[in-house]
């Protein structure tokens, strides 16, 4: 046994480098994408396809804040338009009726987010399994219901937005939408950078451990019932700011419009297409389905036979059944795959 370990050392410095320089990599590449996506707004000039634009790259940071806990912790939480429309609520409320910056009105919904979703953690997260994702469905329509009826936030009928000049403090750009693009650009490199950093950590170990196997994980000293929490903390924050920064964009809200079920589908499908569990699945899916659903929307959905959400479904189904591993599996040899699921 002592004449064996010496020949280990080198070995696992080797592979403690091998594993720096593939995050390292990660970073870089990264660092490219990002700096591509800041380039694009200057050669898309029409105001369709720039909207297209904002609202993909929006979903792709919604979707990596949801992969946070569904994809990486495996806690499949269907009942996340309740903290996306908490977000956009505290962020209208406090702009409209107290005048305080969206900036603050954001990260106030973010901690409001946070704190509810510790709050509902404690008792959903004794469930498992489909149990769990059928909860989260049952609250995110209960809270619905509730701003469906409570007249402070505008009930049914909504808030409108007061006019105000183009400026970054409150987040208003009525003619120019580029600034719009770059604040999605500057949010999904915020999420992608954070679900970075926590892969490569302690946390981040746990909750993989957790979604592959509780139990086994629990027998070997990691505190399951903590690493859901935080999680499912860390992903409602992100949420709530994309809920936030979507209230400023249109500039309008009401119940539907920022906390119906589509809403839980359209944070969930991109990853699930592109790859759960993964740092670029929820942008390659969102690149895919967000274009797709408002461009077939736009062309085909105004005929009244549904044929829209006809191709938005095949799609899922056929990656499903293809690659259940997600579309970016596609892109991966099998050697490259392996180390994936090291990070």
């Amino acid at each position: 046994m002592t004449a064996a370990t010496p020949p280990l050392a080198p070995a696992l410095a080797r592979a403690e480098a091998s594993h720096a320089a593939r995050r390292r990599r990660k970073l870089i590449v990264a660092a490219l994408v990002f700096a591509g996506l800041a380039a694009l707004p200057y050669g898309l000039r029409d105001v369709y396809l720039q909207n297209v634009l904002i609202l993909t790259l929006m979903y792709a940071a919604l979707a990596q804040s949801w992969n946070i806990l569904g994809g990486y912790c495996g806690q499949v939480s269907l009942g996340h338009a309740l903290y996306f429309g908490a977000g956009a609520y505290a962020t209208t409320v406090l702009f409209v009726t107290y005048g305080v910056l969206p900036w603050f009105g954001m990260l106030a919904g973010g901690l409001l987010s946070a704190a509810v979703a510790l709050l509902l953690g404690y008792p959903c997260f004794r469930l498992a399994g489909h149990y769990f994702s059928i909860a989260t469905i049952v609250i995110a329509e209960i809270g619905l219901l509730l701003v469906h009826n409570w007249d402070f936030v505008g009930g049914a009928m909504g808030i409108q937005w007061p006019f105000n000049p183009d400026s970054w403090w409150t987040l208003q750009f009525a003619r120019d939408k580029v600034p719009y693009i770059h604040f999605a650009i500057a949010f999904l490199a915020l999420v992608w950078f954070v679900t970075w950093l926590i892969e490569g950590s302690r946390w981040g170990y746990w909750w993989r451990a957790v979604k592959d196997d509780a139990q086994a994980a629990e027998s070997l000293g990691v505190e399951v019932f903590r690493s859901k929490m935080a999680a499912a903390a860390v992903s409602a924050f992100f949420t709530a700011i994309g809920g936030g920064f979507y209230a400023a964009y249109v500039s309008y809200i009401d119940p539907e419009s920022v906390m119906s079920f589509r809403f839980s589908l359209l944070f969930a499908l991109p990853a699930v297409l592109g790859g759960i569990g993964t740092l670029w699945g929820p942008l390659v899916g969102a690149a895919i389905l967000i274009p797709l659903t408002e461009i077939s929307r736009s062309y085909l959905g105004g005929g009244g036979k549904g044929l829209d959400l006809m191709l938005y479904g095949i799609l899922v189904m056929v990656v499903a059944l293809a690659r259940p591993e997600g579309v970016l599996s596609l892109f991966r040899p099998r050697k490259a795959r392996a180390e994936e699921a090291t990070p």
